[in-house]
């Protein structure tokens, strides 16, 4: 043993001096003074929202992302010793003492921190110079309007971090002699559905790798390594994508403000709200069961099937008459006139049987309103609201050859068995009336006002057979116990009490709460800062993230208009470039070697592509926009424009003295100006120095830019 040992033990390191540099700069520029200012800037406003709601695991739906960077954000919370007892209401309002506001802040700085690093690791694998390497750091280290987004409690420094991780990773693994190791690639896929995670944003970020890893693959058929690449590339994105909701959904156990956009089943999962009400009931709909049906198409506000001592208007204000028999509506507050009896057709009894006879799929049934024992009734009469449809209403005898139609036949759509016996939350259940083979259906059309703007319910023969308005969900339920009316009314204002225990598996969760994130979207209004994509290349506007309440200090998102410049130039130079290329290929003129031929391709998939799927999309977009949202695709073009200023260095002007001497001088320029514009708007990035009404007029470059301050 003692003879194996050799000394003297030698460790030999190195070390990128020029990585270590840029590192510890954008750790200065964006962990510096991270606490201040100590009040809720712009989005914080909107994101702290859903922190507090994690600290206090209450449930919630956020329809612009998945739930990995609100996890984040918590974490960092929860790291600072936030118990979630702060109101976000308001722009600006200062944070106690008790919160940690570094903490906060302290994950998405160190996001966006390490994207300067990252972005210098990228362009070496893109197979450019480290002084390259050094131009793109130093453009991501000076963008003002990057620094201001990581400083706070926001999400895109967060997202470009996994983004740019995910292609330092993938091209790592692709440039390691053959054969690569696989862990390059695991972490390339992690970042991948990381960057989903964090915001729906991300999955054209991954996509575009996709594509690249595929053009890369498709060279290496019958190689071992293909089925890594989908191994990591596919499946572990989609199974991270997953368990990230595992995670919320487990953790986020407790009934909350966003309730209301689930189902029953859902809510009844949680904690609280509608399990307090539900807890206690039967599975199985019986024969006597009293019911309360809600609607599964009345989003995002529930309703459910409604009728009152009020008929019908003899004739409508168009003159159409109607039946003047009870009113059947849809109501969205819970009432004790939401209340229905499920009674057997062939008997009179109105309470369930010992043991209960559970009603089941195909069972003719009638429902008799629980606190006017009217019969759910639909005839040949036009509804209110929807002429083309059959009226629903309270059946009254009013001896004028009108008899009763008052059948319904159950149909349990979700139904895994022929004979599916009806279940409490579970069962979505259509309602066919036996005489018209008309459908139950919420029309969503409100009443006037002699319907009480309550909702229209109405037969409809002509419907869609998936449509989730003709679908009802039994949301109370209990065994019904009294027959004489006066005794059934205080019973139902009574309430439930056989204990049931009754779960819906993770999966049902997970897929209804991916479909409600797509298809709930939450109220937006016209923002004052809100901007068209086309206006973020120019940057003709800008967002004032905070304004001290006392004096001019304050903070906007606004870039560095010569960085800015550079990348937009740098863009059309490339596919100005690359037209003349394969103009020039086309005709069999090869102007430079093959080799570098497929790095000039592969910048551009990375780069032009990286930019055209982060902002062609918002194009397409009906949604309030704001200038953040282009951050992503801008980071790119930094990437892009060193690469493409060596490219034209070493290949297409390596004969040309002078303006080989040119473009060096030209550069240098540039880089100076980028840093006195840095410079210049650093006041508008940290909020500090505090500058006089005079200088903050001098920073007005554009008149379209909103810059405030007071006159003193």
């Amino acid at each position: 043993m003692l003879e194996m040992l050799q000394l003297p033990l030698v460790v030999t390191a190195q070390v990128d001096l020029l990585l270590v540099l840029v590192s510890l700069l954008a750790f200065w520029t964006r962990l510096s003074h991270l606490n201040y200012p100590n009040a809720v800037v712009f989005d914080e406003v909107y994101y702290g929202q859903f922190v507090s709601l994690y600290m206090k695991r209450v449930f919630f739906i956020d329809d612009s992302g998945p739930p990995l960077g609100h996890m984040i954000l918590a974490s960092g919370a929860y790291l600072g010793g936030f118990d979630g007892n702060f109101v976000w209401n308001r722009i600006g309002a200062e944070y106690p003492s008790t919160v940690n506001v570094w903490s906060l802040r302290l994950l998405p700085a160190l996001c966006g921190a390490l994207c300067v690093p990252l972005v210098y690791l990228l362009t070496l694998e893109l197979k450019f110079s480290h002084l390259s390497a050094l131009g793109a750091a130093v453009l991501l280290l000076l963008e003002n309007s990057l620094i201001v987004q990581s400083r706070f409690m926001l999400l895109e420094s967060v997202l470009i971090f996994f983004v740019l991780l995910a292609f330092f990773s993938y091209l790592r693994f692709h440039n390691k002699p053959r054969p690569p190791s696989p862990y390059w690639l695991i972490l390339s896929g992690v970042s991948c559905g990381a960057a989903v995670g964090v915001k729906y944003m991300g999955l054209f970020s991954y996509l575009l790798l996709l594509v690249v890893a595929s053009l890369h693959t498709w060279k290496l058929i019958g190689d071992k390594t293909i089925s890594h690449v989908i191994l990591c590339l596919v499946v572990v994105p989609v199974l991270l994508y997953v368990f990230w909701f595992y995670v919320h959904l487990s953790f986020l156990n407790r009934s909350g403000p966003h309730d209301q956009l689930m189902s029953s089943a859902f809510q009844a999962s949680l904690q609280g709200g509608l399990s307090r009400i539900t807890r206690g009931q039967p599975l199985e709909v019986a024969y006597g069961s009293q019911v309360t049906l809600r609607s599964s198409v009345s989003q995002p506000i529930p309703c459910w099937l409604h009728s009152h001592k009020v008929n019908y208007p003899i004739r409508y204000d168009n003159g159409r008459g109607s039946s003047h028999q009870q009113q059947v509506t849809c109501y969205p507050f819970k009432d004790v006139n939401n209340w229905w009896i499920i009674k057997d057709p062939g008997r009179q009894q109105l309470v369930v049987d010992t043991p209960p006879r559970p009603v089941r799929h195909g069972d003719v049934i009638q429902l008799v309103h629980g606190m006017t024992s009217r019969f759910l009734n639909s005839h040949d009469v036009a509804a209110p609201m929807s002429p083309h449809t059959q009226e629903v209403s309270g059946y009254i005898d009013f001896n004028v050859s009108m008899p009763a139609q008052n059948l319904w036949r159950v149909d349990i759509s979700n139904r895994e068995a022929e004979s599916e016996v009806w279940k409490t939350i579970l069962s979505e259940v259509r309602l066919i009336h036996v005489n018209t083979s008309a459908v139950l259906k919420l029309s969503g059309v409100s009443l006037p006002d002699w319907g009480f703007r309550q909702l229209e319910v109405v037969a409809d023969k002509l419907f869609k057979a998936h449509s989730s308005s003709l679908e009802w969900t039994v949301e109370e339920h209990r065994y019904g116990t009294s027959q004489e009316q006066k005794e059934r009314e205080a019973e139902l204002h009574s309430p439930t009490h056989i204990d049931v225990d009754r779960k819906i598996s993770f999966w049902a969760k997970f897929v209804e709460l991916q479909w409600k994130m797509l298809t709930v979207k939450q109220e937006e209004s016209e923002h004052k800062y809100s901007s068209s994509p086309l206006e973020w290349i120019t940057m003709e506007t800008n967002i004032a993230y905070w304004l001290h309440s006392s004096t001019n200090a304050q903070i906007h998102l606004i870039g560095n208009p010569v960085s800015w410049g550079v990348a937009n130039l740098s863009l059309l130079a490339y596919q100005l470039l690359a037209v003349v290329y394969l103009l020039r290929r086309r005709r069999g003129l090869k102007d430079v070697p093959d080799g570098v031929w497929d790095q000039f391709v592969c910048l551009g998939c990375v780069c032009v592509g990286g930019w055209l799927v982060n902002f062609v999309p918002f194009l397409l977009m009906d949604k309030t926009l704001f200038l953040y949202h282009y951050l992503p695709a801008l980071c790119y073009l930094y990437l892009l424009s060193p690469a493409l200023l060596e490219h034209a260095h070493t290949h297409l002007l390596r004969y040309a003295h002078q303006p080989l001497r040119a473009l060096c001088v030209g550069a240098l320029a540039v880089l100076l100006s980028i840093f006195l514009t840095y410079r210049t708007f650093c006041p508008l990035t940290y909020g500090s120095p505090e500058l006089s009404a005079h200088q903050l007029q001098g920073l007005k470059w554009r008149d379209t830019w909103d810059i405030l301050y007071r006159r003193r």
